[in-house]
């Protein structure tokens, strides 16, 4: 067998880490692990756009139909407690892709220059390429790296990488993608830009109003969710934030009626990015791969979309850093189940995941664990006991200097801004799930209130935070 047949086939087994070097031409970042058996299933990533986590039909939301992500919850797992690591593009998809936490590689705001050695921190596209996948991305990019800089991001198959007005393209060109013959598995990245548009409707976009066509009457429009007041005890830097940018923030004046419409216009971008997800669901049927192909749906953060009396994102709400995270492998993950106890950080946990999914340790820098057991239902007794949210409030790409951290656990979230008079919220969610009672000033809740404050604490020395914890 010559040189080059060699390194070919080395590429498609589980041999063991000395192929791997051979197939890099350099060291490994990481071992094939020797209890993986069966084939390896190719991994489609499907990736929305600013959608809260509620955002869906199958999360029982009557305001709007979703038939691709209800399939594909129907044949895999929900997850219930699902956190982006920031709620906001840039820094968030950096995460996502990375693995690392955005403050760890420098992007805390809309920052499109990379901040992080790329070598010694690689990209998800480079760490599943090396891990022997087949690697593409298709759609909205926002990532701090040129899209025809192969050799950095690691996605040999590139496609309409850009930023706005491509949903369209997508489903064509991950079609085209799936259809190729290969010998490897692959990992396609499937990225659309909606329901983001609902950030251009909130601002007038006329070419956007003509597209979605006229928004109905108010009353003919979503109600008001439960938690549309501004709560009590709020820390008073959220609402001064919307006067610093109100270009990101133009509803301040907005009466219900408007709201109920802005509502409406969100559940219809939703649904028309639900449409071209269903192209790529069929074209993955029409590969014949659909049973050996996992399918991992999420958004890279949510939207306030009138709770809170709150637009777009940034701040640590619910709506805004709750996301939807389903993995789907039919046939092999049980249909229509819901994770609703472990708190799962699409930031941190993705990598570790796909990972796990490719047979291969992950690299030891990366701090989140695999969710792949916990969709196949299997217990897993020692997973983390929260995960951590970040903020850093901006205006595009200037940042004020307003950062804001967010400790979930099963049962409570805890959320402190370094700015301001008010400081901390803390909620218990089982009770309160709108987060309308701020009990961090109420003296029955000091013990929860210390314990999340240590848990961050901790969690900044693990991290090399540097947040002043006003407290």
């Amino acid at each position: 067998m010559d040189r080059r047949k060699f390194l070919k086939n080395s590429s498609l087994t589980l041999t063991g880490i000395a192929a791997s070097k051979l197939l890099l031409g350099q060291e490994s970042i990481f071992s094939f692990n020797p209890e993986f058996k069966g084939k390896r299933p190719n991994i489609l990533f499907i990736m929305t756009d600013q959608q809260f986590a509620g955002a869906m039909s199958n999360a029982g939301n009557k305001n709007l139909k979703t038939p691709a992500m209800d399939y594909i919850a129907a044949n895999g797992m929900r997850f219930e407690k699902s956190y982006c690591p920031t709620p906001l593009c840039v820094p968030s998809r950096s995460s996502m892709f990375t693995g690392m936490y955005p403050h760890e590689i420098n992007v805390p705001i809309n920052n499109m220059k990379a901040e992080w050695d790329t070598k010694q921190y690689p990209y998800m596209g480079k760490i599943m390429a090396k891990a022997g996948y087949d690697t593409g991305y298709v759609g909205k990019w926002h990532l701090p790296a040129l899209p025809e800089d192969i050799n950095t991001h690691g996605f040999e198959y590139i496609k309409y990488a850009k930023d706005n007005r491509i949903d369209a393209l997508v489903d064509g060109a991950c079609r085209d993608f799936m259809m190729e013959k290969r010998e490897k598995p692959f990992l396609l990245v499937s990225s659309f830009v909606n329901p983001h548009d609902i950030c251009q409707w909130a601002r007038g976009d006329e070419m956007l109003n003509d597209h979605l066509g006229e928004a109905p009457a108010p009353e003919d429009c979503p109600e008001l969710p439960a938690n549309f007041e501004i709560p009590e005890l709020e820390p008073d830097i959220l609402r001064l934030m919307q006067t610093y940018s109100p270009t990101t923030y133009p509803t301040t004046d907005w009466d219900e009626g408007k709201w109920r419409q802005y509502r409406w216009a969100y559940y219809r971008l939703i649904e028309m990015v639900d449409a071209r997800i269903q192209k790529v669901l069929d074209a993955l049927k029409e590969s014949g791969q659909e049973e050996n192909t996992i399918i991992i749906f999420t958004s890279d953060h949510g939207d306030g979309h009138g709770a809170h009396k709150w637009n777009q994102k940034q701040v640590l709400y619910e709506e805004s850093a709750r996301v939807p995270l389903m993995v789907s492998w039919k046939g092999t993950i049980e249909g229509g189940s819901v994770n609703n106890k472990e708190v799962v950080s699409t930031g941190i946990d993705l990598i570790p995941t796909m990972c796990d999914i490719a047979g291969v340790v992950a690299p030891a820098y990366l701090k989140g664990s695999s969710f792949k057991n916990l969709a196949l239902g299997k217990k897993e007794p020692t997973w983390r006991e929260y995960t951590v949210i970040e903020t850093e409030f901006c205006q595009s790409k200037e940042s004020f200097h307003i950062k804001g951290r967010c400790v979930r656990t099963e049962n409570f979230k805890y959320m402190v801004y370094d700015k301001g008079n008010l400081h901390e919220q803390l909620f218990d969610m089982l009770k309160d799930p709108g987060e309308t009672n701020n009990l961090a000033c109420k003296s029955a809740y000091q013990k929860q209130l210390v314990r999340h404050r240590r848990h961050l604490v901790k969690w900044m020395k693990e991290t090399s935070d540097e947040f002043t914890l006003p407290c």
